[in-house]
């Protein structure tokens, strides 16, 4: 079946002894044992989310089990997507809200004041605590999601992940360009874009935010 994997069938894997590749050679080696199931996942995710209620649940499951890509370990689509959909529906809305909220207030923040501040440099002030708020967050969840996926609560995750976003700013930025940039520009290529979207335009993006943030993680948490 399409959305199962025989974990008794010999194919194509990493032996116990080769040494781990770095950069862009371990991103290739991800990419080249997991590519089937990053179309299965891009395809769970868009049905699921359909609802639209739902895109909360959806990009948890996916974080779940693109986590799992990077990290190496046996990944069965189907189930753990459906397993991180299911179960973490507690954890799943409360981290939806947590980003998208600040990012969306401080978005119309920095519209807002950059108007004002044509007239009065005193909303310049303004203007630069939402800039401020809307990196951070933006920063953040690129290390929120994973650390989630992890097993930690919500409250357990949200501390290092600010810690993270503004003291390791470097990684989170390569994420963030490669999660929200590569769909963003798959959005406003939208039509011409719809092969991309359906196949791999939102577990690529995924992989890539989750590749770049894995290091740091592991260093640190």
């Amino acid at each position: 079946m399409f959305f199962q994997k025989d974990y008794a069938k010999p194919g194509p894997g990493v032996r116990p002894d080769e040494p781990e590749k770095t950069g862009l050679r371990r991103f290739a080696e991800i990419l080249q044992l997991e590519c089937v199931t990053l179309v299965k996942l891009n395809l769970l995710f868009i049905l699921s989310s359909l609802p639209v209620a739902t895109l909360p649940a959806a990009l948890y499951a996916m974080q779940a089990v693109v986590r799992r890509m990077v990290l190496d370990q046996d990944v069965d689509c189907l189930y753990h997507y459906r397993t991180a959909f299911t179960q973490g529906f507690k954890t799943a809305y409360p981290a939806f809200f947590l980003t998208a909220v600040p990012l969306a207030c401080a978005a119309c923040g920095v519209v807002s004041y950059l108007r004002l501040a044509a007239s009065s440099p005193v909303f310049l002030l303004p203007f630069a605590f939402c800039i401020a708020v809307f990196l951070l967050t933006l920063l953040a969840s690129t290390y929120f999601y994973p650390i989630l996926s992890d097993g930690k609560t919500v409250r357990e995750a949200l501390r290092p992940a600010l810690a993270l976003g503004a003291g390791k700013p470097l990684r989170a930025v390569l994420a963030a360009c490669g999660s929200y940039g590569l769909t963003l520009l798959a959005v406003l290529a939208f039509p011409i874009s719809v092969p991309y979207l359906l196949l791999i335009g939102f577990s690529l993006p995924c992989l890539l935010g989750n590749f770049f943030t894995r290091t740091v993680l592991k260093k640190y948490l």
